[in-house]
């Protein structure tokens, strides 16, 4: 069978872990690719690492950018990175914004041009992303009409589409799944989801707060699928 060569965009996290599992199941050889993009922390980046090692990726590129220079986010300057007790609590309530501090500006649209220069370097026409539009934090580079608007610019953008040789898709095929969703399809599919690190402000040893957006929408997608989170927590 010949190659079917996928870039997926992998962060270490669980959402990015499970979309590359996916295109594997569906017949590609992914090409995974992360950043190392200024964000607060090195454990997420060494969570992809250990994903694209366990999955058997045909190569594992790491880009250098350094969205610290705009900053704008409490993951790529000095603002603190909200915590709360649950879910019901999490907001922005002093700017009344419903898209938190831990968004990072156009940080999707960057990272979805970098995929796009990858796939036609490697002959791609397809590119995987852990977006979701149903449990996720209001960010709004993960809506489909986002998504949608992306694909049709990138076969504008590129040799490979001009001419003809590439028709590129997008695939997003979490978007409408919940966590609990994302974990039972995860599992389905063997992902060893201790390998994965989701948390925004993780400590030395690389341990979730637990008590971040990202944390709390994790432990929840887990304990509605029934199964314990096998990450480690903070004081747990």
């Amino acid at each position: 069978m010949a190659e079917r060569p996928a870039i997926v965009l992998l962060s270490g996290g669980l959402d990015s872990t499970t979309v590359l599992a996916i295109a594997k199941d569906q017949g590609y050889t992914p090409y995974a690719l992360s950043f190392r993009y200024g964000q607060r922390h090195s454990v997420e980046l060494e969570a992809a690492k250990r994903v694209a090692e366990a999955q058997g990726v045909a190569r594992h590129v790491i880009a250098d950018i350094d969205l610290r220079v705009f900053g704008g986010s409490a993951l790529t300057s000095d603002i603190e990175v909200p915590k709360h007790e649950s879910l019901d609590d999490a907001g922005d309530k002093d700017t009344g914004s419903s898209v938190p501090v831990t968004y990072v500006p156009a940080r999707n649209t960057i990272f979805l041009s970098f995929a796009l220069a990858y796939a036609e370097t490697v002959g791609a026409s397809d590119i995987f992303t852990g977006v979701t539009a149903v449990d996720y934090s209001g960010y709004p580079d993960c809506r489909p009409e986002y998504m949608e608007a992306y694909e049709r610019m990138a076969n504008l953008a590129t040799r490979a589409g001009v001419e003809g040789t590439q028709s590129l898709k997008l695939h997003s095929p979490l978007i409408a799944m919940s966590k609990a969703d994302i974990v039972r399809e995860g599992l389905r599919l063997g992902v060893d989801y201790s390998l994965t690190s989701s948390c925004y402000d993780p400590d030395e040893q690389g341990r979730a707060c637990g008590h971040c957006e990202t944390c709390l929408l994790r432990l929840k997608g887990f304990a509605e699928a029934g199964v314990t989170d096998p990450v480690q927590y903070q004081g747990a």
